[in-house]
């Protein structure tokens, strides 16, 4: 990889506009969000969409499933729209995926999770992926384990989100648990959980020992960040902050591609939640927020934005 840095698969995030300002940004490599092994099987309209890759560098395709014969199926049809990596989500906290035996649940099955990864890699030639977390709880923290016997089945590469599916998204992250991983195993090892700032990455590869770090909520409405890291892990220097300009132009400019990807009734709706994510700390951004919330044009959405750009430098003039 040209380097250490990796977007996360984040579900309703981390679609094919967002991936593509993360390739611009350098990031080695983006993940699709997580595709449906039956839905992939069964063409349906809505997977397809989210099994659409990246037109450039390192692209991999995430699958998740609880049974090996349908994953192995899914992954032969995945591996002919032409990923560089099919990724395993075995770490998928929420409750809807949990309940049919997929995502975190896995960890709770040693041997079905071994029985996937081995149907998987028996039918593609590409390399297979898993990403999982550190346990199920506190009191089941089998990483390690987990990972040992991933790695005999035929995986690649791990990627450890460091908390718990009891924890989701909530608490710490304990990056020692990486390290835990890193230390059982001989494939690469990638580590994710609580990478906010590019000080962070770098802490967590002295912590952890990992080979790379993979950024998740941090990039949220802050595609910089990704920047920052691989600028500093590269080459010991620091890009500057986006200014606020920066953050309301790019959130027009995500705006115009989602609108163009997916057209304007779909693109206003998702970009509700960018537009707050890109806003986040500024003044009178909860004002915005509002404003945006209440229309259903893209042309409006974009004056909103504009308009606010226009009173933020106002104000700063007039200081």
């Amino acid at each position: 990889m040209p380097n250490r840095v990796i977007l996360a698969p984040m579900a309703g995030v981390t679609d094919l506009v967002t991936r593509r300002f993360a390739k611009e940004m350098g990031v080695a490599l983006t993940i699709t969000e997580m595709v449906n092994d039956m839905g992939l099987i069964h063409a349906h309209h809505q997977t397809l969409s989210l099994a659409r890759l990246d037109e450039s560098g390192l692209r991999s395709l995430q699958l998740f499933g609880s049974r090996p014969e349908t994953m192995a199926q899914a992954a032969t049809i995945a591996s002919d729209l032409a990923p560089d990596l099919i990724d395993i989500n075995m770490g998928c906290p929420t409750r809807k995926i949990v309940s049919g035996g997929g995502g975190a649940a896995l960890m709770l099955n040693t041997e079905r999770a071994v029985a996937i990864v081995r149907a998987v890699t028996s039918k593609v030639r590409i390399p297979v992926t898993v990403k999982f977390r550190s346990g199920w709880d506190n009191s089941c923290l089998n990483a390690p384990d987990f990972a040992e016997a991933l790695e005999g089945a035929g995986a690649a590469a791990l990627t450890i989100h460091a908390r718990t599916r009891e924890q989701f998204y909530g608490g710490k992250a304990d990056w020692t648990m990486i390290r835990l991983v890193k230390e059982r195993v001989r494939i690469p090892v990638i580590g994710n959980g609580d990478i906010w700032t590019a000080e962070d990455a770098v802490n967590m590869l002295r912590v952890s020992g990992c080979d790379a770090v993979m950024i998740g909520r941090g990039a949220m409405g802050n595609p910089w960040l990704l920047q920052r890291v691989i600028q500093l892990l590269e080459h010991g220097v620091l890009p500057e902050l986006p200014t606020p300009d920066d953050r309301i132009l790019q959130a027009v400019r995500h705006l115009q591609a989602a609108v163009a990807l997916k057209g304007e009734y779909i693109a206003v709706r998702e970009m509700r939640k960018h537009c707050a994510w890109y806003l986040k700390t500024l003044p009178r951004a909860s004002q915005v927020r509002v404003k945006m919330n209440n229309t259903s044009s893209a042309r409006e959405m974009i004056i909103i934005l504009e308009t606010y750009a226009q009173s933020l430098s106002c104000t700063s003039c007039n200081e």
